[in-house]
């Protein structure tokens, strides 16, 4: 159920991403207070720019602070990118994204367990970039809940190439990340689940508590390897997962 100030809200933000012009996160502070609320209000953004109208299979952004939670999931838009026409990228997320092998209802989720995942319940995976812009004027500083309701600051996913999925030593992982012509920073591990894959049955159990179901091909990112990391007015970044493969932006190409 979204309140009345939900609404409000969320035809804000479907206006804020038709125009460009970034909302104050003062104006709305009292418009959701619980992350159920947000969710009400993203779900009601994702239905008026009519997403949920797109065919399935949909690609997903999940997370958490740690295998603990709170876990949030936000879909992206069909067309796997959603710049707005003045709203600059404030920056990009190294990710993995993975990507169903199955068809999940209700019944098949609640039988998930973290860490036990069933035979071809992934069938790939790919390096991936999340995108990262606000439609608060406060960017990324915005309240939590505030960017919660507008789809976690989702820009958009670019992915590299895509194959089979395989379990490996997730914490031994090396990637790194390369913005404009800066020094490309290396790394390895730092992934705040531990396994990328460790969240599917948090994120597959909300999907299908109504009913729906997730189909098949359905793509998801799970969580930032390094956080984020501005562009800092660059129009190109790199991310290249060793034994992974690379993904590149480049802004100009948009």
């Amino acid at each position: 159920m979204i309140s009345s100030r939900g609404e409000a809200l969320a035809e804000a933000l479907v206006l804020a991403r038709q125009t460009g012009r970034a909302l104050q996160a003062s104006d709305w502070l009292d418009a959701v207070t619980s992350p159920a609320q947000a969710d009400a209000v993203q779900q009601r953004v994702t239905e008026r720019l009519g997403w949920s109208a797109q065919p399935a299979p949909q690609a997903w952004k999940s997370g958490g602070p740690s295998r603990q939670g709170p876990f949030s999931h936000a879909p992206i838009a069909p067309d796997g990118l959603q710049q707005q026409p003045s709203i600059a990228l404030l920056g990009i997320e190294a990710e993995v994204a993975l990507r169903l092998g199955l068809d999940l209802d209700a019944a098949l989720a609640a039988t998930l367990q973290p860490g036990a995942l069933p035979p071809g319940l992934i069938d790939a995976m790919a390096p991936a970039m999340e995108l990262l812009a606000s439609r608060w004027s406060e960017g990324l500083a915005a309240p939590e809940l505030l960017r919660r309701a507008d789809h976690q600051s989702n820009a958009g996913l670019l992915f590299g190439p895509w194959t089979p999925f395989a379990p490996r030593n997730w914490a031994q992982q090396r990637f790194s990340v390369q913005i404009g012509q800066a020094q490309t920073m290396h790394y390895q591990g730092g992934h705040a689940l531990d396994d990328p894959s460790w969240l599917l049955p948090a994120w597959l159990q909300q999907l299908t508590q109504h009913g729906h179901r997730v189909p098949a091909g359905s793509i998801v990112t799970t969580g930032a390897w390094c956080g984020c990391v501005p562009l800092g007015g660059a129009e190109s970044a790199v991310v290249e997962f060793e034994a992974l493969g690379r993904v590149s932006l480049d802004q100009q190409a948009l």
